[in-house]
């Protein structure tokens, strides 16, 4: 893999990382798993990352079935996409995030730290704008690649949980969550920006 290859799978791989607003769902992962043991937790942290990787490996590959079946076209679901990953950052960015406690036996890893935490409706949107706008083959196995290496980097935020929260303190995990929130403001302005950019370039 050159050095061009790498770069874009990087640049794909932090996009994805992002997404998942991976610190928010960190304090979130700590306050639901509070009263189980590191074994729970290890199990919460798999079942969750896996549930992940397949829901977001779904909606990146048939994003275009979805757009063909609702007569959707790409430039209006970015923008739609864009809207509510704004607002996600800023409530990201203004608030501390809602968090409550759970019983050690609720299977708390798919709902509702799988979805809607990790992959709520503005993740979803934006995986399937960006599914449906990467057409060559070799795009989307990099694309591909980079999703699954961010559901990793997420398994190990969630596996390293406790040290991360003696490091840095829930104090730290707040701040980077605001830094997240940030960082997808950025995102969802250059998909709104991309989109009706776009729109107006096939209108003249």
């Amino acid at each position: 893999m050159d050095s061009s290859n790498l770069h874009s799978l990087f640049s794909i791989w932090v996009k994805f990382f992002f997404l998942f607003t991976p610190f928010f769902a960190l304090t979130m992962f700590l306050s639901l798993t509070q009263s189980h043991t590191p074994s729970q937790r290890r199990s919460v942290a798999l079942r969750a990352s896996l549930s992940v990787a397949l829901l977001c490996l779904f909606l990146f590959f048939f994003g275009n079935i979805v757009f063909k079946i609702f007569g959707i076209t790409l430039d209006a679901f970015r923008v739609g996409a864009g809207v509510l990953l704004f607002l996600s950052a800023i409530k990201l960015v203004q608030t501390d995030p809602a968090v409550s406690s759970s019983d050690s036996d609720s299977d708390i890893a798919v709902v509702p730290l799988a979805i809607p935490v990790v992959v709520g409706p503005a993740t979803i949107g934006a995986l399937l704008v960006l599914g449906g706008e990467i057409p060559s083959t070799q795009q989307r196995a990099m694309s591909c690649i980079a999703l699954i290496l961010a559901v990793i980097s997420l398994m190990v935020i969630f596996l390293l949980s406790s040290a991360i929260e003696r490091a840095i303190g829930k104090r730290g995990i707040e701040i980077l969550s605001k830094i997240t929130g940030l960082v997808l403001a950025a995102l969802a302005a250059q998909l709104i920006l991309t989109g009706i950019q776009h729109f107006f370039t096939e209108i003249h």
